[in-house]
C-alpha cells in the first residue's frame, strides 16, 4: 500500500522535478557543482594579488571592522574568504562590481572605494579572478553561490 501510494504521488507530480522521499517532497536540484579549472584558478591568483591583494589582503581577509563604515562613510574592503559575503553573491553581480566597481550597485545606504577594473582587467581576466575567489571557499559556500548563480550568471564573454 505505501508503495503504491508513493508511486502514485510521484506520478503525479506532472514533471515538476520534485521527488518523493521518506515521505517528504524535494525542491528540484541545481545542476551539479562544476569543477574549478585549474588553468583559471592560476590565472585568477596572479591577476588577484596584481589588483585586489592590496585592498582585500593576500589571502583574501579584507580590512579589519569590515562591517563598519568609516569616518567617509565607505565601507573597508571586505573579506573574500567564506567569514565575507562574496560567496552570496552570483557570478553576474561579482563581474559586474569588478567590472564596473561599488559605485554600480547604486545603493543609496552603501557606500564604496572598490575602483572599476572593467578599463584595467580584461573580460578573461574578470572572469579568472572569481574563478580563483571560487578556490577559496569551503564546498557549502560554493555550492550556494553556484545555486544563487543560476538566476545571476555572467555575462556574456567580451571582447
Amino acid at each position: 500500500m505505501l508503495l503504491t501510494t508513493l508511486l502514485a504521488l510521484t506520478a503525479c507530480s506532472g514533471g515538476t522535478g520534485q521527488q518523493i522521499a521518506s515521505g517528504a517532497i524535494l525542491r528540484p536540484s541545481a545542476p551539479p557543482l562544476p569543477q574549478l579549472d585549474p588553468a583559471q584558478v592560476a590565472l585568477g591568483a596572479q591577476v588577484y594579488q596584481k589588483a585586489c591583494a592590496s585592498c582585500h589582503g593576500a589571502d583574501g581577509e579584507g580590512e579589519p571592522d569590515w562591517k563598519t563604515p568609516k569616518t567617509d562613510g565607505t565601507y573597508p574592503a571586505p573579506p573574500h574568504d567564506a567569514s565575507g559575503h562574496t560567496w552570496h553573491h552570483g557570478d553576474g553581480l561579482l563581474y559586474q562590481i569588478i567590472s564596473e566597481g561599488g559605485a554600480s550597485l547604486d545603493a543609496p545606504d552603501f557606500q564604496s572605494k572598490m575602483p572599476a577594473f572593467g578599463s584595467v582587467l580584461s573580460d578573461a581576466e574578470i572572469r579568472a579572478v572569481i574563478e580563483y575567489l571560487k578556490s577559496t571557499w569551503p564546498e557549502q559556500e560554493r555550492e550556494t553561490q553556484w545555486l544563487v548563480s543560476q538566476n545571476d550568471p555572467h555575462p556574456a564573454p567580451g571582447p
